[in-house]
């Protein structure tokens, strides 16, 4: 699935060291390699230990995780949206993902010059929600005129939308992003056409040295304050400690150096998981002799459209699902097991695929 995660932050503050320690992935786990599409764009397999334990238990041929796909969008400057900085560029480059992961300083460091002159990140959060939400006002106000044209003809879509675009029109100047406007759920269609930037779900990245990593700092503190009413995620990365991490030759080197920093695994992992779970993503199954493959479907997704990540053909003559669940699956230790103990379900249309759950499709051409 082409859905993407762009990361954006102000000039100079880790966004590339991030990216291109997320093209090091391999070097964290040797199945877990990185693409380039295009200079700033990387495909990243998304580590599973599901998977890894299923390679265990059916031994196949081959092994094919998920990915999720990441931009790297230049550094944005005050005044994008009029166009500084290259800035009506670079908004189009965030306009075309699908959800936003904000990279911001929390750090001190003399010798790493900010673009504003002192770190504060909560400043630099707002400089970038300032140019988004100014492109999305003037979204929001051209089709606020195109409804007020709309209602000579009395119609119907226009009189319902111009109050809702209004919400949407205050909230913003009143230097909000979109995804907080008080709307109600069904009410969020009449802006899905413009695809508003400060609509798309975010996370944040705090980058921060050595000593924060684990606990955060006064910056992480501040900005986790700053965020508290958005309902985002707030990750605590050393993009430098994982440029280091990167660099070493061994998965014990890697592992001996994230022990002694009082962490499980790197940091670029989370983010990558970050990013999946804020794509609305999950994983199923399918496991033979040939391969073992991790398929990436939207959340609630029902069986027929999963089986259609594989091919259309078998959306179009779905017959039936045979369903096992991971833990089933690994308890037990075969297809066969899981079987014999009456654990295989057999599902039709309506079934709505959970993560992890192993299938094998029934189709008819």
């Amino acid at each position: 699935m082409a859905l993407k995660c762009g990361i954006v932050g102000l000039p100079n503050v880790g966004k590339s060291t991030l990216f291109n320690c997320l093209s090091n992935a391999e070097a964290l786990a040797a199945n877990y390699p990185f693409a380039t599409i295009e200079p700033n764009i990387g495909v990243v397999n998304v580590p599973d230990d599901r998977l890894v334990k299923l390679e265990t238990l059916v031994n196949p041929q081959k092994v094919i995780p998920t990915t999720v796909e990441i931009v790297d969008i230049a550094g944005l400057v005050a005044g994008a949206s009029k166009g500084e900085g290259l800035g009506n560029q670079f908004l189009g480059n965030i306009r075309d993902t699908d959800a936003i992961v904000h990279v911001v300083r929390c750090f001190d460091d003399d010798n790493v010059v900010h673009v504003s002159g002192s770190v504060d990140p909560v400043r630099d959060k707002e400089i970038i929600d300032i140019e988004l939400q100014m492109k999305d006002l003037e979204a929001i106000e051209k089709k606020i005129a195109k409804y007020q044209k709309m209602l000579k003809a009395n119609a119907v879509e226009a009189k319902k939308g111009i109050p809702i675009l209004e919400v949407y029109k205050a909230h913003l100047e009143a230097g909000n992003s979109a995804r907080t406007a008080p709307v109600e759920e069904d009410q969020v269609a009449f802006v899905q056409d413009l695809n508003l930037l400060t609509l798309k779900p975010i996370l944040y990245v705090c980058n921060v040295d050595e000593t924060a990593v684990v606990d955060g700092n006064k910056y992480t503190a501040a900005l986790k304050e700053a965020v508290k009413d958005e309902n985002a995620e707030v990750l605590y990365i050393c993009a430098a400690m994982e440029a280091e991490i990167a660099q070493l030759d061994t998965f014990e080197d890697r592992l001996e150096f994230l022990q002694e920093m009082g962490l499980s695994k790197p940091g670029i992992s989370k983010l990558i998981h970050s990013c999946y779970r804020l794509l609305s993503l999950i994983t199923y199954f399918t496991a033979g002799p040939k391969e073992v493959r991790a398929w990436t479907i939207t959340e609630g997704m029902k069986a027929p459209q999963a089986a259609g990540v594989i091919h259309t053909d078998f959306e179009k003559g779905f017959i039936r699902a045979e369903v096992i669940k991971y833990n089933d699956y690994v308890t037990l230790g075969s297809e066969q097991a899981v079987k014999e103990a009456g654990k295989l379900n057999v599902e039709g249309k309506e079934y709505v695929v959970t993560d992890g759950d192993i299938m094998h499709f029934r189709f008819n051409v």
